[in-house]
């Protein structure tokens, strides 16, 4: 129902596009291609026409991940491409989009010590444990994010940051022409990310068999660490790049008004048992609820080329 219900949104934004012959989604960190294979599935039900001149491309890194969703799409032959963004000619039109993409880059820690900004290394303690050592900036593009992120730190506030977003988003701009970026992450706006009330440390985390884990630096590799998305810093620098914030929400009320509650009742329609249906039904709740995950997580469409 993911899937189906952006599917949905990508209809409408296709729509907007002029409903043209031709047109490209990209998904940046497909991962095992279960998405691509929902949307294309719900478009093929759906919205014929927007379907017929579709280019779905897929832009994965992990080789393990490439397969998997090789095998998922392989139904729909030459309507999808696996294809990274920086080997993409111009796309015009088209729509890029991904889903906690943005929050698996690297990022640098940073602290306001004597009222400059530090950054942590990772280093050796005496017992040769890694340990978070201080020193100067590693590159004057920390201090640049912190003016166009609206982060002020106060003394020994810890931060982090995410050049890597930077990097992403200009490779976006630079391909498409054309079109929309829809981005789905967890965040918040620099005043409540950097609210140092609320989070003095930072927001960087590890987790490990879905349970937080104490010590991030330890069992390099067994451990997935993430921080929060800066949404302040994504929507200026997408000025800066022509990509135009068109849309902001918070992803189960972005759910709501793009149709989930309708691809709920679809699916609900095609069960054959009552338990079936009821337990649909008890699955989706976590994504429409005030209280349920997909309230953690937001939803920014910016549009370039209008």
């Amino acid at each position: 129902m993911f899937g189906a219900t952006f599917a949905r949104y990508f209809a409408g934004l296709w729509q907007k596009l002029g409903a043209p012959a031709q047109w490209s989604l990209i998904e940046s960190g497909a991962g095992n291609g279960l998405f691509a294979k929902s949307v294309l599935d719900a478009l093929r039900r759906h919205n014929p026409n927007a379907m017929a001149g579709l280019r779905y491309i897929i832009d994965e890194i992990s080789h393990n991940s490439l397969i998997t969703a090789q095998a998922q799409v392989a139904g729909y032959g030459d309507h999808v491409v696996f294809r990274s963004l920086s080997e993409l000619d111009a796309i015009d039109p088209g729509i890029i989009f991904s889903n906690e993409l943005l929050d698996a880059f690297p990022v640098h820690r940073v602290i306001r010590q004597h009222s400059e900004l530090c950054e942590f290394f990772v280093g050796l303690d005496g017992t040769g444990a890694f340990s978070w050592q201080t020193g100067k900036p590693s590159t004057e593009r920390l201090h640049e994010y912190c003016r166009l992120g609206n982060m002020q730190l106060v003394e020994k506030q810890v931060a982090e940051i995410n050049l890597g977003i930077e990097d992403w988003l200009r490779r976006v701009s630079a391909v498409l022409r054309r079109g929309y970026v829809v981005t789905v992450d967890y965040g918040a706006e620099a005043p409540d990310l950097y609210d140092v009330n609320v989070r003095s440390e930072g927001t960087l985390r590890a987790f490990r068999r879905h349970q937080f884990a104490d010590n991030i630096l330890a069992d390099p590799g067994e451990q997935d660490i993430t921080s929060s998305v800066n949404w302040t810093y994504v929507k200026r620098l997408g000025d800066r790049l022509g990509l135009e914030t068109v849309g902001f929400e918070r992803q189960d009320r972005f759910l709501l008004a793009a149709g989930l509650l309708e691809e709920l009742e679809l699916a609900v329609g095609a069960m054959d048992s009552e338990a079936a249906r009821m337990q649909l039904r008890e699955q989706a709740r976590p994504m429409i609820l005030p209280d349920g995950m997909a309230a953690s997580f937001q939803v920014l469409t910016q549009e370039k080329g209008r």
